[in-house]
């Protein structure tokens, strides 16, 4: 036990240290350079072949090819360990074979005499048809299927990519989940890329077997009647049956680890290894073997066929169809309990109890979708909407209400609505059985579907079957399934109103957190310096403009130190602004030192602060307020075309009044006053808009 102990702490000890590669390419050149015993010889083909065995049923078990990842390098070392014992194989043939056939090996001799009888004609044309199915059948297609695989999963990469960004924005995916699949699509780009050269490898083999035996072949005949004078017919069944099973061993492997990349590269992945899909797929439906029994029938009694081996298999076909109807039917044929139905009297009376209460967040689909909210029938919407909220309520600060989910056979078969307080806010019809391809902007095809709009962000889209999905994200477009539509959707409007989800439970929640790390702040100021009310407010008017309220303690410390100046919400949210300035700069322009900005001539500025100053509201005359809106939306528009976020600076007085008055019209321009740039920040003025 001990000495198994030592043992295996060597082998570790060379993987620490590093020695693993550089001591088995010493085995290998010791091969070619070194002669060895055939002792020696057997146990390496025997290694060799176990190998190839071992590679073989690695590849059927594993769910999908990156599960086993390291198989082009697999091949590379097995190819050349198998080359190597061909070249030793060669010089022990060639120097020994004169003295029989056991000069090489058990091994060698048992291939070449047991395997094809002793004749080294039937030997060859084994050999034969050994390499022409590796060489020509099984190489060349996985070579090919390596070739497009690895160009297809090159090409939609980007797809991909933007397929993670979009459930990543929708809440499916967290910032680690994302990270992961984005490592997956890399390694699977770069395995199919390694397989495309990998596969040479085998090919190469097949070419260098087929080398290899015939300059055995030649050089033993030469060798065997020129220096050791045997006649050309010893010659032969010494120097070619030991060729033939030297070849015969390295093909088997061979023919082993081609089968391997075959399958290796025609795998998808799935949640069933090999034996699982076929079984799961080929034999799914009863009727492919009941038409199979009915055909080996009536070829099993033609007169002059073998009939019991026709009859045979038709009778396991029959039974086995038989089987797989009465398998698939048993779940049917369960009883399902009726519900007990609660008998409501007639003569009771209204209660506020009849009074149904409004749902903050509702999803009402109709009678199609239904499978897509049910998990008893494999419906994934439940559980996108629950990433949804718990993304939202990262990023915005609070818990977002759950969803309230029915049916309404008033919408379409496959439509939805999204109702927030009970007023719908956005509708769509989806096709729950295909995928949305979305046009990003710039795509590189055309594809076959159904015209429609993305219901979120309203791009141009097709409805596109699955099968189509992979071509889609090759041609750029960024493919969803309709969950994650639904969910994007959801997302979209959730931000958008994430002020009207606000309310004074929320508010109370979030104070309540604070108190258990900052209680004298809380207790200063509610009820004593602010009501809930106006903290409620201010929260509200900072979601409004996609500010989250996350940072609840310097949102609480400016309101503290400002609310004894004044109790309006629109100034006291200023301040916060203020407190909040590196944190909205940088939501806005990441960690850039340098921000673009829009600013008004000092003339209409100063026209605007009149207009303030006079009625507390800001009126602007509906001439001037048109102009104002063409100038800076075609600012934004040129903004946008570099690739920049489009901010508007102007003085605090009156930036409340012109973020209201672009909020909805141009909700893509940022309104900032001077007072929330961060000292550390440069300023770069890119237009300036004027009356």
């Amino acid at each position: 036990m001990a000495e198994q102990t030592a043992f295996l702490d060597n082998i570790k000890s060379f993987h620490r240290h590093g020695l693993g590669a550089p001591v088995l390419l010493m085995m290998m050149m010791a091969m070619i350079v070194v002669p060895l015993a055939p002792i020696m010889l057997d146990i390496f083909f025997t290694f060799n072949i176990s190998l190839a065995l071992v590679v073989l049923l690695v590849t059927v078990y594993s769910l999908r090819p990156l599960d086993f990842s390291l198989f082009p390098t697999i091949l590379l070392v097995t190819t050349l360990l198998r080359l190597a014992l061909n070249v030793a194989s060669t010089r022990v043939v060639l120097l020994e074979g004169h003295t029989g056939g056991d000069a090489a090996g058990q091994v060698i001799k048992a291939f070449g005499e047991f395997v094809v009888g002793g004749n080294y004609a039937v030997g060859i044309i084994v050999f034969a048809i050994l390499v022409i199915i590796n060489f020509v059948v099984i190489t060349k297609g996985a070579t090919r299927i390596s070739e497009v695989s690895a160009r297809f999963t090159l090409d939609a990469m980007p797809g991909k990519q933007m397929a993670i960004d979009a459930d990543l924005n929708a809440g499916l995916l967290d910032a680690d989940e994302a990270r992961k699949r984005r490592e997956e699509i890399s390694a699977e780009a770069e395995f199919y890329g390694s397989m495309d050269g990998a596969s040479k490898f085998v090919r190469g083999d097949a070419v260098a077997g087929i080398l290899i035996l015939l300059i055995n072949i030649l050089g033993g005949l030469v060798i065997g009647i020129l220096q050791h004078d045997l006649t050309f017919a010893v010659a032969a069944k010494n120097y070619v049956l030991l060729t033939i099973g030297d070849g015969l061993v390295a093909q088997i492997p061979a023919l082993l680890l081609s089968t391997a990349a075959g399958i290796i590269v025609t795998r998808v992945s799935s949640t069933q290894d090999m034996g699982g899909q076929v079984l799961s797929q080929l034999f799914r439906n009863p009727k492919s073997l009941a038409v199979t029994a009915g055909i080996l029938t009536v070829m099993g009694v033609i007169p002059g066929m073998p009939h019991f081996a026709f009859l045979l298999l038709a009778t396991l076909s029959a039974a086995g169809a038989y089987y797989i109807q009465q398998k698939q039917a048993a779940p049917a044929t369960k009883q399902i309990p009726l519900e007990k139905v609660e008998q409501v009297p007639e003569s009771r009376e209204l209660s506020w109890d009849d009074v149904t209460p409004v749902d903050t967040i509702g999803l009402e689909v109709g009678y199609r979708l239904i499978p897509m909210v049910d998990k008893d029938q494999g419906g994934q919407l439940m559980a996108r909407i629950k990433g949804v909220r718990k993304k939202l309520s990262q990023e915005l600060g609070f818990l977002i209400p759950a969803v309230h989910i029915r049916d309404n056979l008033e919408l379409p078969p496959n439509g939805y609505r999204i109702t927030l307080m009970g007023v719908s806010v956005g509708e769509a019809d989806i096709q729950p059985d295909k995928d949305m391809a979305i046009n990003p902007g710039q795509v590189y095809g055309s594809l076959d579907g159904a015209q429609t709009k993305d219901p979120a962000f309203g791009l141009d889209a097709l409805w596109i079957e699955g099968a189509q999905r992979d071509h889609a994200q090759t041609l750029g477009y960024t493919v969803v399934d309709s969950n994650t539509v639904i969910a994007t959707h959801l997302s979209q409007l959730l931000q958008t109103h994430a002020n009207e989800l606000l309310g004074h439970e929320e508010v109370q929640h979030l104070l309540d957190k604070l108190a258990e790390t900052a209680p004298k702040l809380v207790e200063n100021l509610v009820p004593d310096t602010l009501n809930l009310g106006i903290i409620v407010k201010v929260l509200q008017s900072l979601l409004a403009e996609g500010i989250p309220v996350r940072d609840i303690r310097t949102i609480a410390e400016t309101l503290a130190e400002h609310a004894t100046r004044s109790q309006d919400p629109d100034e006291l949210t200023s301040a916060v602004r203020t407190s909040l300035g590196r944190m909205i700069v940088q939501q806005i322009n990441g960690m850039a030192a340098e921000l673009s900005v829009i600013t008004l001539d000092p003339n209409l500025e100063q026209l605007l602060h009149q207009a303030v100053q006079a009625d507390g509201v800001g009126g602007v005359e509906p001439g001037l307020a048109e102009r104002l809106f063409s100038a800076l939306q075609e600012s934004v528009q040129k903004q946008e075309a570099m690739g920049q976020s489009a901010v508007l600076l102007v003085s605090g007085l009156i930036r409340t009044m012109l973020a209201r008055f672009v909020r909805h019209t141009i909700p893509n321009l940022h309104v900032l006053s001077y007072n929330e740039i961060p000292s550390d920040k440069q300023i770069r003025i890119v237009a300036t808009v004027g009356q």
